[in-house]
């Protein structure tokens, strides 16, 4: 099976550059299903249903995210429904909305476990262990017998990310960073089983501050004064994912697919 994971889609330009690539994307790389993180989507902050359903048809067949998924709150009845296609880490507390895991049934017939996870390191908010949250979701669901399990932690350290790619090697089959928007080139596979990076990186405008206008960040930089964050349009998009192959429920591929998108915002 072959998986592409698209890193953070950060705004108008992210849709954009995404609505442009699919689906002959999805043909050109003969991809069998398709994973983005999509915490940054809508303005940089949160997925709402409008632009979660606009990707969706495109050619994303589900939606991990982060600690920015509770920017949108109309997405929040369908991250409760038993079909759904966007889910949140699940180590935030039990009895927020949606879940942390979803097993999904491809057109491979294959059962494709997918578990989003928030890392501690550097964020602001108070979550579980990511580690422990892991341990139980792999014993809650080991009587469904996934075919793949896929793992997206959204965490700012690097420290933190490759000790728990190290610690679910040989479990699970792929784990990916995100958060960043800035990609990593370490790319591997661990235990001859689990795929890895430390960050996929984003899709956004290139000459950003990580997707946002970098004038009133560089302000910040200098004076140290509140600013407010800003998606600006305009220029080149950096298109940053990774395509894992897949086979018995192992990794025996990872590879970064970045590619730079004219686009018309």
């Amino acid at each position: 099976m072959r998986i592409l994971f698209i890193g953070d889609i950060v705004g108008r330009p992210g849709r954009d550059a995404v609505l442009q690539l699919f689906p002959d994307l999805k043909r050109e790389l003969n991809l069998d299903f398709v994973i983005a993180n999509g915490e940054n989507v809508s303005n940089g902050k949160g997925l709402n249903m409008s632009h979660a359903n606009q990707l969706h048809d495109a050619g994303i067949d589900f939606f991990t995210t982060g600690n920015h998924i509770w920017k949108q709150h109309d997405i929040f009845p369908h991250m409760n429904e038993p079909d759904a296609f966007v889910i949140r880490p699940a180590n935030y507390p039990q009895d927020n909305p949606g879940k942390g895991y979803q097993i999904v049934q491809t057109d491979m017939m294959k059962k494709l476990l997918i578990i989003n996870l928030q890392g501690r390191v550097f964020v602001r908010e108070d979550t579980d262990c990511p580690f422990k949250a892991l341990d139980r979701i792999l014993e809650e669901t080991a009587h469904e017998k996934p075919d793949m399990i896929f793992v997206d932690f959204h965490a700012e350290a690097t420290s933190e990310k490759v000790c728990l790619g190290l610690y679910a090697a040989g479990r699970v089959s792929a784990l990916v960073g995100t958060h960043t928007h800035v990609p990593t080139a370490d790319e591997t596979i661990l235990e001859e089983h689990t795929a890895y990076i430390s960050d996929v990186g984003y899709v956004g405008l290139k000459n950003s501050a990580i997707g946002v206008d970098p004038e009133p960040i560089i302000k910040n930089f200098l004076t140290q004064m509140p600013v407010k964050h800003t998606i600006t349009t305009g220029g080149p998009v950096m298109f940053n994912s990774v395509i894992i192959d897949i086979e018995g429920g192992k990794a025996v591929s990872i590879e970064r697919y970045q590619r730079e998108v004219q686009t018309q915002s």
